[in-house]
């Protein structure tokens, strides 16, 4: 059962049943469209899983990106399923489940690669792949049943940072044995050849640094420890001093540290607060924001509100990430101000500083020869990425009744010969805003929407005997400005008088109607004076 992760970009997570048994893989959060104002992430549909509780064995992890381990908070306080997950994964997911206060009741089983766990009747094998997080995994899940290889995120990468190639033998060996479904991630399906190594991002590093006597502040994803330790490795050479800047930085510095992920010369970090007793040219940032956020740290340097970084003219900037699918604008936002604040910008268009995480088309072909399935779902993609995978493993002479396309909550029935949609369950996206979880819909994100496009307007009338003894009083935000209107909003002011007299008229009392009627008059009065719909609010008070 698919809950999260098909036909977009995040929020994976995917149910495994058989004989009353219940393992999930993977469980994770998105962040928010355009259009959900003021929601903070979206998260997995619970729903199934905690109307069946008592078959839910085991949570299994791929790796420790967001997108596959931020709901695990959450479904704990639903559901206190155990863990497993590689050595790096669960560090991570330790930190999120102590900001949580979860981590004294989770029950954590660490997982190397190469492994294989029993859970009742499901053995599940733990495979090294690459990817730009450290200790990332695809899984074997075998059942009497079936056997599924699900690739999770993932790459091949010849020459890796940590010198730990893909485990492609072990992988062609399990296809030797036969696998009976492939899911496997779409994400750049949509790109030629192959994602490229990670050390060469290294080479390039050191080609920046160079001769370069500014101040060089480098931005990247925070969970890809491997391109961080070729920034450290870079700055000791060039005798740098390193500076950790930005929460989710200084928190994956601290876990990848702590558990051996990344090695660190003895005194070549610093404090933010020591930057002053070194020249520019001595001195690396590492800090979050590389997709444009606002709040995050090199959002905060551009805005010229950081507290401890101002950008100048004596200021390297390197953005080592492509933008996320529609963070692009922001991006070049971040990028426009810090030009006009004087520094020299370097990105993905003029420097080999990024590589991605996830296979391209030739790796794609790679993984589909190996594994050999008899039957194949595309995962981990928005739905034009799932049909060219479709096509894809076509092209490769698999033939088109054994790939399925699927939506998330399609439950899918799986043997040796058959692979068949036979049920669905709820798996709406569940949105968290502040400390509510589930509690805003697409009614209050309409409303939202319509706040954000045409503002509101409020009549508060005060009402005695069914008859309004004061008022109108209007308050409009986000419509118009009331100073410069006071022609439009005496004219609705007539425009309520007048709808109330006609109630007073008909004898109509009840307040209900009294205010469809209210509402209904000024929509019409404001759309034919303004050509605009704002959000008509009226406020009957009793005297």
């Amino acid at each position: 059962m698919p809950i999260g992760g098909l036909g977009e970009i995040g929020k994976n997570m995917t149910a495994f049943e058989y004989d009353n048994q219940i393992v999930i893989v993977d469980c994770g959060m998105m962040f928010p469209e355009d259009g959900m104002y003021g929601i903070d992430s979206v998260l997995p549909d619970f729903s199934y899983l905690v109307q069946n509780a008592s078959k839910v064995k085991a949570l299994v992890i791929t790796h420790g990106h967001e997108d596959h381990i931020g709901a695990i908070p959450y479904l704990l306080k639903e559901i206190n399923v155990p863990i497993y997950a590689t050595k790096f994964t669960m560090g991570l997911i330790d930190h999120k489940l102590e900001e949580h206060r979860l981590i004294s009741q989770a029950k954590r089983h660490v997982i190397a690669a190469g492994n294989e766990v029993t859970i009742g009747d499901f053995r599940i094998e733990f495979i090294h792949v690459n990817h730009s997080i450290a200790d990332a995994v695809a899984l074997c899940i075998k059942t009497p049943a079936a056997t599924v290889f699900h690739t999770g995120d993932f790459k091949i990468d010849f020459n890796p940072v940590d010198g730990d190639i893909i485990d492609l033998q072990r992988i062609a060996a399990l296809g030797n044995r036969g696998v009976d479904l492939l899911l496997c991630d779409s994400t750049n399906v949509e790109e030629n050849g192959y994602a490229g190594s990670e050390s060469e991002i290294g080479k390039t590093f050191y080609d920046l640094f160079r001769g370069n006597k500014k101040r060089i502040i480098v931005t990247t994803f925070a969970s890809n420890v491997h391109r961080v330790q070729q920034v450290i490795n870079t700055a000791a050479v060039y005798n740098r001093k390193v500076v950790i800047n930005g929460r989710s930085m200084e928190t994956m510095v601290s876990v990848a540290s702590d558990l051996g992920y990344l090695d660190i010369p003895k005194n070549l970090v610093i404090d933010i607060h020591e930057m002053k007793k070194y020249k520019p040219s001595q001195l690396v940032v590492i800090t979050t924001g590389s997709q444009g956020e606002p709040m995050a740290a090199l959002g905060r340097m551009a805005n010229g509100n950081h507290k401890y970084l101002q950008i100048d003219k004596d200021d390297t900037i390197i953005i080592s990430a492509s933008p996320v699918p529609g963070n692009e604008k922001m991006v070049a936002e971040i990028i426009n101000k810090l030009v006009d604040l004087g520094a020299e910008v370097i990105y993905n268009k003029f420097a080999n500083i990024h590589t991605s995480g996830h296979a391209k088309r030739e790796e794609l072909k790679i993984i589909h020869t190996l594994v050999k399935p008899t039957f194949f779902m595309p995962v981990h993609g928005e739905a034009r990425m799932l049909k060219l995978h479709a096509n894809l493993a076509q092209s490769l002479g698999m033939d088109a009744k054994n790939i399925r396309i699927q939506q998330n909550g399609d439950v899918m029935q799986l043997s040796h010969k058959e692979f068949k949609k036979i049920d669905e369950i709820s798996a709406e996206p569940v949105l968290v805003d502040g400390l509510g979880v589930g509690d805003i819909g697409n009614i209050v994100l309409n409303d939202r929407k319509r706040l954000s496009e045409d503002g509101l307007f409020i009549v508060a009338i005060t009402m005695k005997n069914g008859k309004a003894v004061s008022g109108p009083d209007i308050i409009s935000r986000g419509f118009v400005y009331m100073r410069e209107s006071e022609k439009l909003i005496n004219g609705a002011k007539g425009t309520v008088q007048k709808a109330l007299k006609n109630c007073e008229n008909k004898k109509v009392t009840d307040w209900k109607t009294i205010k469809s009627d209210i509402q209904e008059a000024l929509f019409k009065y404001l759309y034919k004076e303004t050509q605009r719909k704002p959000m008509i609010l009226p406020i009957l008070m009793e005297a």
